[in-house]
């Protein structure tokens, strides 16, 4: 992988390139202002750096040590990490294992906008005094955003999920201030247009057109109604007309295909996912049952 398609990680890292350094990275193009970046390092990892992002990973393994506002700071596995955005801040191991994380870059931009449509009105950034914590609403949308593509309604979604986590560790736990406004009709449009689309990939533009609202008060307002993302209501309609598909004695690649997966192994990682069994297995079972 090219460093130079790193947006948010890469500067720190080419720093402290000028020796050998054990370890790998792994980053996605950033895709509507969210960055996935992936690494594992033993010793030196990063020279101090700042990025004009926010950064929040999670620990996978080891123990990720850095400096931060002045303190040295150590997360271990399944901690979460919030790093404000200019903040300077560097990385290493602190023991010689190494240590490994997953970590999600996103414009303050973005997040500015889901606060202010979670508040119902203007909002500062927020601001996180522990940049390390157990905070399990992050940590679930770390989690959900490298299990699949992301897709722009996933990105929604993701975004909806960060603003509400770090509204949530700002105020240190504390039940969180969300507007419950909600416009009926225009969700209702959002599902019924979502169902006519299932075995596509739906763009947050189109949903704004149909339904007058930002994408992040589409998120927020759809799940009240419906008790989940759009992206996840539209994921879970693929998969009803996969398994439709799939009755049919149709391959399996053609089945992902249809329903508009990226590929068979996008399509039975979403499955299995939802159902607990891979795809073949499930035809399997279903098949035997009706001998």
């Amino acid at each position: 992988m090219r460093l130079e398609q790193t947006r948010s990680a890469g500067k720190g890292l080419e720093r402290s390139c000028q020796g050998t350094v054990a370890g790998w990275i792994a980053s996605t193009r950033p895709v509507d202002g969210v960055e996935l970046f992936r690494a594992w390092f033993a010793g030196q990892a990063y020279q101090k750096h700042r990025h004009d992002t926010y950064a929040i990973g999670v620990t996978d393994c080891g123990v990720q040590v850095f400096d931060y506002k002045g303190s040295v700071r150590a997360s271990t596995p399944g901690q979460v990490v919030v790093l404000y955005p200019d903040e300077v801040h560097d990385g290493r191991a602190g023991t010689n294992e190494g240590f490994g994380y997953r970590i999600v870059y996103v414009a303050p931009s973005l997040l500015a906008e889901a606060v202010r449509v979670l508040r119902g009105k203007p909002h500062p950034l927020p601001f996180v005094s522990e940049p390390v914590s157990m905070n399990r609403r992050l940590s679930q949308a770390i989690e959900g955003a490298f299990r699949a593509p992301l897709e722009s309604l996933a990105v929604d979604t993701l975004i909806v999920d960060l603003a509400e986590g770090l509204m949530a560790a700002e105020r240190g736990g504390a039940r969180r201030v969300v507007s419950r406004r909600v416009d009926v009709r225009a969700n209702e449009r959002a599902r019924q247009f979502l169902d006519a689309e299932r075995t596509r990939i739906v763009h947050s533009t189109e949903l704004e057109s149909i339904t007058g609202l930002t994408r992040y008060d589409l998120s927020r307002q759809f799940r009240i109604m419906f008790g989940t993302s759009p992206y996840r209501y539209l994921l879970m309609r693929r998969l009803e007309f996969a398994r439709e598909r799939m009755l049919r004695e149709r391959p399996l690649v053609e089945v992902a295909c249809d329903a508009g997966f990226a590929d068979q192994a996008h399509f039975t990682r979403a499955f299995k996912s939802a159902f607990g069994l891979t795809p073949a297995r499930y035809r399997a079972l279903t098949h035997h049952s009706t001998t």
